[in-house]
C-alpha cells in the first residue's frame, strides 16, 4: 500500500505542471527549451509547444494513475497497461517534437 501512497504523492506535482502547461504557460518547465538563447526560443511557438507538453503530461498523469491502483487493486495487469501506455506516449512525444518542425514558427509570424 505504501508503493500506491508514493504513486500518488508523485502523481500530484505532475498533474500541476501538466495543467500549467496546458494553459499554455511554464515553458520553463520544459527541459532544452529552456537552456535555448532568447534568439532561438523567438524561433518556435511556445504557447503551442507548452500546450502539447500539457497534453503530454496529462498521459503521463494517467499511467502513473494506473500504478497506483494496480497496487491498490492487487492487479497487475493495470501495472502492465499504464507502463506499456507509458512507453508509447513517450516515444510518441519524442518523436512527434523532434520531427517536421511542428513548432518552428513561420517566417511571417517571427
Amino acid at each position: 500500500m505504501s508503493e500506491a501512497i508514493v504513486n500518488f504523492i508523485i502523481l500530484i506535482p505532475f498533474l500541476i505542471f501538466a495543467v500549467i502547461l496546458s494553459k499554455g504557460k511554464g515553458a520553463f518547465l520544459i527541459a532544452g527549451y529552456n537552456t535555448k538563447t532568447d534568439h532561438e526560443k523567438a524561433e518556435y511557438d511556445e504557447k503551442a509547444l507548452c500546450k502539447f507538453m500539457g497534453k503530454i503530461m496529462y498521459g503521463i498523469c494517467f499511467s502513473i494513475l494506473l500504478w497506483g491502483l494496480s497496487e491498490v487493486l492487487e492487479n497487475q495487469l493495470l501495472f502492465i497497461i499504464g507502463l506499456i501506455l507509458f512507453i508509447i506516449i513517450v516515444t510518441f512525444a519524442i518523436v512527434y517534437v523532434n520531427t517536421g518542425n511542428r513548432f518552428k514558427r513561420k517566417s511571417d509570424d517571427v
